[in-house]
This record gives structure tokens, sequence and C-alpha cells, in this order.
């Protein structure tokens, strides 16, 4: 029966009844300025040549974001908004902490430098059909997929990007990249099934969704469901979305086909998203399962890390080398996750900021030697340091990265991997991850030997080289400078991934910001 209408109703028991603080907006303003800047873009679809110039400013300021986000929680520490003002778990929330606000401000960082390089490469006809609504919609994806606290949207954001990059991947609509796009579809379309599969087997268990609300209802002692079983169920979703092996064949069949603009920003972000989530829902929802398949994740960890140098080592086309590169380096977060200490986090952490700013880096630096060239076979490259000094000095230091190579961002982040894995014992993890750095070091060696210092044998008279313009130039400097600076002042990167990493194997502030009281649904 309905109260009267002068009974005062307590609403403190199902709704946030306090005022929201104007910083708490920055939670959701990512994904926001993101949708609202595609919608834009798609109602002036008359007026592609404006779509760039409005892109970028929103790229930028979509950097300003997540940076000034970053700091808030650096600062006050992880904050949690949620939609409808419903009190969580019953309310969908937006939590973030350290490790989502950093993946997060880096994302925008790389999305920025692939909007400024498209600028230059994508043609009328390649805005026409979408190309930056299509790049502002993956960024949502992605921003979502960072800063949900609910693990059915994680699913939802996991769908977002994924719409999106199949738009991105047929952009052209050559055969090769119809080809691609099929096996990228299906293969990733295997691995959401399992993911929704997982999410409705995690809420039959657990009644609820909210990650926070998980991770309470998870240590309670005497739990009888079948949580490991969950777990392996997750690592095989989020291992497919990672490109681990042995489900990591779609990655080489597909990246190598999209402008190179879109091959950058996969490479960049995706398979990244895919780890964030690996890490998310294994070592703060599950921590004890993640232990229990900690030998199979080390398994993976090093047969993905030689999958990819390997198949790098014979590989003829830079583009696909470069995919078996982004393979390998999953390998390597991998080894972290399977180490699951405070130490391999971090050092699964900085690897995946180093390899997002690199692997973008290095795809933008394929397009630019395809141009100076005439195109990415490594057979017909050749003599591109006669042709540009400078070019050949900023690949020389993404290469060295590459390989993790002092004094360069790749440098430290295995650093940490492999003292963390000799302090676990785990000298077969640690000498994978040595080798694998060594057998990198001959792949781009051999790159540089052939496409760069050997003179071009026939040169093709009818293929002009094309200069480099300052759409390319920017965007490749200031991912090298970052590169570079993350090398050789690492501290400030390497005490917030240590934080970050502090945050997930304890993550009693994350709770708390989620459930002040203390206690989750019942």
């Amino acid at each position: 029966m309905a109260a009267p209408a002068n009974t005062a109703v307590d609403l403190s028991a199902a709704l946030v009844t306090a005022p929201v603080e104007a910083a708490h907006w920055l939670v959701i303003l990512p994904v926001v300025l993101c949708i609202g800047l595609g919608a834009i873009l798609m109602m002036l679809r008359d007026r592609t040549a404006w779509h760039g110039w409005i892109a970028i400013p929103g790229l930028l300021l979509l950097v300003l974001i997540d940076a000034a986000l970053l700091h808030k929680v650096a600062t006050e520490g992880p904050i949690t908004m949620v939609m409808g003002r419903w009190l969580p778990p019953f309310g969908i929330a937006f939590s973030v902490d350290l490790f989502s606000a950093i993946m997060a401000l880096t994302a925008a960082v790389v999305a920025l430098a692939g909007g400024l390089y498209a600028l230059g490469e994508i043609t009328t006809s390649g805005r026409r059909y979408g190309f930056f609504p299509f790049l502002l919609l993956l960024l949502a994806g992605v921003s979502g997929a960072f800063l949900t606290g609910d693990v059915f949207n994680l699913y939802v954001w996991f769908e977002v990007l994924l719409i999106s990059s199949f738009g991105l991947l047929i952009l052209g609509s050559e055969r090769e990249q119809i080809d691609g796009a099929l096996k990228y579809a299906v293969l990733n379309l295997i691995a959401t099934t399992l993911f929704l599969v997982s999410v409705g087997y995690l809420y039959a268990i657990f009644g609820t969704l909210n990650m926070a609300d998980i991770a309470m209802k998870a240590k309670v002692p005497g739990n009888s469901a079948p949580l490991m079983t969950l777990a392996g169920l997750f690592l095989l979703a989020f291992g497919m979305k990672a490109a681990a092996f042995p489900v990591n064949f779609w990655l080489p069949a597909s990246y190598h086909t999209p402008r190179i603009t879109v091959s950058a920003l996969f490479a960049g972000l995706l398979t990244k998203v895919g780890i964030y989530a690996l890490i998310r829902v294994l070592v703060m929802l599950l921590p004890v399962e993640r232990a229990g398949l900690g030998p199979i994740t080390t398994a993976v960890a090093i047969a993905t890390m030689l999958a990819g140098v390997l198949g790098a080592l014979g590989a003829s086309d830079l583009r696909r080398l470069l995919g078996y590169v982004v393979i390998s380096g999953i390998g390597t977060m991998l080894a972290g996750v399977a180490l699951g200490n405070a130490d391999g986090l971090s050092g699964a952490i900085f690897y995946a900021l180093h390899s997002m700013v690199l692997m973008t880096a290095l795809y933008l630096l394929a397009g630019q030697a395809a141009r100076l060239g005439g195109g990415f076979s490594l057979s017909a490259l050749g003599g591109l340091y006669r042709q540009s000094g400078w070019f050949a000095g900023l690949s020389l230091v993404l290469f060295f990265a590459a390989c993790g190579l002092p004094p360069f961002s790749g440098f430290w982040p295995k650093v940490i991997l492999v003292k963390a894995a000799l302090d676990t014992g785990a000298w077969w993890l640690a000498a994978t991850i040595l080798l694998t750095g060594f057998l990198t070091t001959i792949v781009f060696g051999r790159v540089f030997l052939l496409a760069y210092w050997r003179p071009r044998s026939a040169p093709n008279a009818a293929v002009a080289p094309e200069p480099i313009v300052w759409q390319a130039g920017l965007p490749l400097a200031a991912l090298a400078a970052l590169v570079i600076g993350f090398g050789l002042f690492p501290e400030q990167l390497l005490h917030l991934t240590q934080l970050a990493a502090s945050g997930l194997e304890d993550p009693s502030a994350y709770l708390h910001s989620v459930f002040p009281g203390g206690v989750g649904a019942q």
C-alpha cells in the first residue's frame, strides 16, 4: 500500500544521498566525451574535412581529463561513482584505482598519437567511411573497460570496442582486409562468448556482478563453489582476447591487413585491455584461484613469449613481424600474472604501459619505413639509413627499447620481472624472459641490417619515396620521447606501478571506496 503523501521516506538505505563531488565526475567524463564526440562526428558525416580537427582536440582533452583523474586517485585514493545514485552493488559502479587510472591515461596518449598520424594517412574515403567516429567509439570502449567496477559492464565495454574495431579493420574494403577481419571477428566472438558464459557463471555463484562485492564474498571461508573452474574460464577468455598461446593465431592473421594507423592502435590498446581484465579478475577478485592456476599461467607465459619471438624471427613482412612481437610482449606480462606477488604485478603493469607506447610507435615507424622504401617486405626494403639519418636513429631507439636494452623503457620492467622470478625460485621463467630479450635483439638487428643498413639492391623508379610529414613525425617523436624518458627517469612510474600492484594485492582501499560502510549486499 502506498504511503501518505506527507510521509517522509528514508532513501539513505537505497540511494546515495550526499551530493556528488565535482571531481568525481572525472570518473565518467572519458566515456561521455568519447561517445559524445563520436556522435557529433556521425552527425557531421557530410563534413568529413572537419572530423580530424574536431577529433584531435577531443583526444587532447581526453588526455587532460585522464591526467586529472590519475592525479586525483594518486593523492586521495580510489574513487567510485554509481549510476542513478543507486547504492552498490545494485547501482552500476565506475570504480577507479591507480591501476585503471594509469592504464586509461596511457591509452588516451596512444590514441592521440594515432589520431595525429591519421591526419596524414587516412584519405577522404577513409574519413567518409567513419575513421574518426570509430576511433572515438573505440576509445569509449577502452576507457569504459578500464574504469568500470562491474564485471558485466566490463563485458559491455569489450563489445563496444570490438564493434568499433570491426569498422576500423575493414576501412578500405580491400580483399586482404576482409580476409583479416573475418578471422579477427570469428575468433574474438568466440572469446566474447566464453567471457559472457563466465559472467553468467560468476553471477550464479555470487549473486552479484559488482567487482568489490565479489572480492569480499570470494574471501568468505567455507565457500564450496567451483571457483577454480570459473577462474579457468576467465583465463581462457581473456587469454584469447590478449592473444596468449595457444589462442593467439588470430592476431598475426589480421593485424597486418588494415591501415597502419589502425594496426598501431590495435597493437597499443586491444590486447592490453585483455591483460588488464585478466589481472583485475584473477588477481583482485579470485587471488586464491589465481595462485592455483600459477603453473598453467607460467606455462602459457613461457609458450607465448617463445611463440611470439620465433614467429618474428621467421617473418619477412615488417607488419607481420611486429604482430609477433606484440604476442611475445603479452607473454612477458603473463609472467608477472603467473608470479602474482607485488614485484611481479608491478613489472607486468610497467611492461603493459611500456608496450602500449612502444608498439604503437613501432607500427607508425613501419608505416614511415614503407613510405620511404616503397613497401613492408624486408627483402625489398633497404638503404633507409641513407635516406633519413634521423629516422634511422629514432628507429634504433625504439628497437633497443623493444629488446629491453638500457637506457630505454623496456629495460626496467624486465629487470623487475627477472628479479621477482628469481626471488620465488622460478628460474625457468627468468631464463625465458632473458632468452626472449636476446632473440628479440636478433629480430630487430636483422630488421636494421636489411631495411636500414643494406643498400637497396634494385630500386623501383616507379615508386617515389614519400617524405615524412609532420603528422607522422610529431607523434613518432613524442612516443620516442616517452620511451626515452621512462627509461632515463623511471622512478615516478615505478612508484606508481608498485602502488598499483599493492592495491591489487590488498584491495581494501578499493573496497572502501565502493562500500564505505564495509559491507556489500548479503
